[in-house]
């Protein structure tokens, strides 16, 4: 085998090998933003989920307020109990939006996270196809100075 068409070969499987893991890693990463999505999601269920256990847990606290009220010779719907009652109710209000609010920071922060793999995915394909297109500009330079190495102009 000549010089020339192992130099085409070596080229040719090199050229090959770029654009192979200039896929590979497109492919990793588009599947790290799928799982960043995924976690997202999860995030979301988890955030409906400790919202209902937050409304149970409030529920239990409320009733046994009324209780130690009631017991203590508070009527219910007076005063100082309406005023204790409309207070809990209110920061149970506010403790379920901090609930939602730091879900959805969550949920932002993987979606960001999910297209910025997305980004390192292209730019690893868009690298690859660079090197490609590298190796072929070597691959020529070689051959021409093969071909003309001896020759004086």
């Amino acid at each position: 085998m000549g010089a020339v068409p192992f130099q085409l070969a070596m080229g040719a499987a090199q050229y090959s090998a770029q654009g192979k893991i200039g896929k590979i890693n497109q492919g990793i990463n588009e599947r790290n933003a799928l799982i960043l999505e995924g976690q997202a999601d999860q995030i979301e269920a988890k955030t409906e989920f400790d919202i209902a256990q937050f409304e149970k847990n409030f529920l239990k606290v409320e009733g046994q307020t009324k209780v130690a009220l009631a017991s203590s010779g508070v009527q219910i719907g007076s005063g100082s109990a309406a005023n204790i009652m409309l207070s809990n109710a209110y920061e149970a209000q506010l403790q379920k939006e901090l609930i939602k609010y730091n879900s959805q920071v969550a949920v932002a922060n993987k979606i960001e996270e999910a297209n910025f793999a997305r980004i390192k995915g292209t730019m690893a394909k868009n690298e690859a196809k660079l090197a490609q297109i590298s190796t072929v500009a070597q691959t020529g330079s070689n051959i021409y100075s093969m071909m003309n190495k001896g020759k004086t102009v």
